[in-house]
């Protein structure tokens, strides 16, 4: 399994799974149910962020994690000294969970390239339109109108 594959709504599911299923947490029965009737990343995340579920907790937690690390990769194959800007549809929701200093320990690791990574600015795009924004901007470009 690939990072890509982890770090998505689905990818969290699976991480929750595998804590369950290797016994790591106990799932509760209201848990099941809400697993059962509504989506299952949405639920894992909500009840991490309300501390509701030790299960959910731990997921979340090692979803942070992978998150972190796969960032620091990202950010060191393209030398992303000017920055590094978290997008998408989780960011936001997790936003408590990425500032609470687990994401940045991930990203910064132990590593050789600790003082590199510690250098570089994290930020999360907080608006969900901005790729539709960019989108419709190099459109513009392209067609001659400039917005």
């Amino acid at each position: 399994m690939d990072f890509e594959s982890v770090l998505s709504g689905p990818g969290q599911y699976h991480i929750y799974e595998f804590l369950r299923d290797t016994k790591r947490g106990v799932e509760p029965a209201w848990l099941a149910a809400e697993i059962r009737s509504e989506e299952p990343p949405k639920v894992i995340t909500r009840s991490a962020l309300e501390n509701k579920s030790d299960l959910c907790v731990q997921a979340l937690d090692m979803f942070i994690d992978y998150y972190g690390a796969e960032a620091a990769n990202l950010a060191l194959k393209v030398l992303a000294t000017g920055g590094v800007y978290i997008g998408g549809g989780i960011a936001p929701k997790i936003i408590s969970k990425l500032t609470d200093g687990r994401f940045m320990k991930a990203f910064i690791g132990a590593g050789r390239m600790k003082n590199l990574l510690s250098a570089m600015p994290v930020r999360v795009i907080m608006n969900d339109k901005t790729a539709l924004i960019g989108a419709a901007r190099f459109a513009a470009l392209k067609s001659g109108k400039m917005l």
